[in-house]
């Protein structure tokens, strides 16, 4: 029998993906240190987790800035993704605390570009990396801070679509983005909005390198944090 091994780490994604969640935070390690990425996968597939693997024992679900405790299994490193763990699936997960916007300074990850720039789709900016290029790289998650963000809400391209579609626009060290946004909470806070862009200021993002398809890795805003 496989023993698993509990991570803690401070919630920093619990984002839309293929019908169940990707879940991703950084570790918390002695002496309030922070380390580094952990997404807790599952055995399927599509790698999502569903709502009874992260489910606390009294039936809450994970919140970004949470201190979850997480039973894994191993390391599941794939391509680019080097930061999956496959989570076991026969225990729960344990909130410990909570941390503020004011602990966020001290997770953030580096001022580089986001990965590789230089390739578009026709409605977003800087928001795909080729997968022979994507191959190449180690890491597909960042938490940064931006100064200004504006959120573009636009018609779904299905009219049985749950939300229209969300963009996030933003300079970050001198470089446009604009990638589509998964947050569950973003989602749920547009409907009823009127289509067009809404400036809403200083924020923290969780920005992820997904999946590929159809020959790319796309850019995601997989959490925007206010404060």
């Amino acid at each position: 029998m496989t023993t698993s091994t509990v991570k803690r780490i401070v919630c920093l994604a619990n984002s839309r993906k293929r019908g169940g969640r990707c879940v991703a935070g950084k570790e918390l390690l002695p002496e309030d240190r922070v380390g580094g990425w952990i997404r807790p996968v599952s055995a399927r597939d599509d790698e999502e987790v569903g709502p009874q693997e992260r489910c606390y024992p009294d039936g809450g679900d994970p919140q970004v800035l949470d201190i979850i405790d997480v039973p894994l299994l191993r390391p599941h490193r794939k391509s680019y993704q080097q930061e999956n763990w496959l989570l076991d699936p026969y225990q729960q997960w344990n909130k410990a605390g909570q941390v503020t916007w004011d602990d966020l300074c001290t997770m953030l990850d580096g001022d580089e570009p986001l990965w590789i720039n230089g390739h578009s789709t026709s409605s977003e900016h800087n928001d795909r990396v080729p997968t022979d290029a994507a191959a190449d790289l180690d890491d597909s998650l960042r938490l940064i801070r931006v100064d200004a963000l504006t959120v573009s809400v636009s018609e779904p391209l299905r009219p049985s679509a749950d939300f229209p579609i969300l963009r996030g626009l933003f300079n970050y060290h001198g470089d446009d983005y604009c990638f589509r946004i998964t947050d569950p909470e973003s989602e749920n806070g547009s409907l009823g909005l009127p289509y067009g862009d809404y400036q809403v200021g200083e924020r923290y993002l969780c920005v992820s390198l997904g999946e590929p398809f159809e020959g790319y890795a796309y850019k995601l805003i997989a959490t925007i944090i206010k404060p």
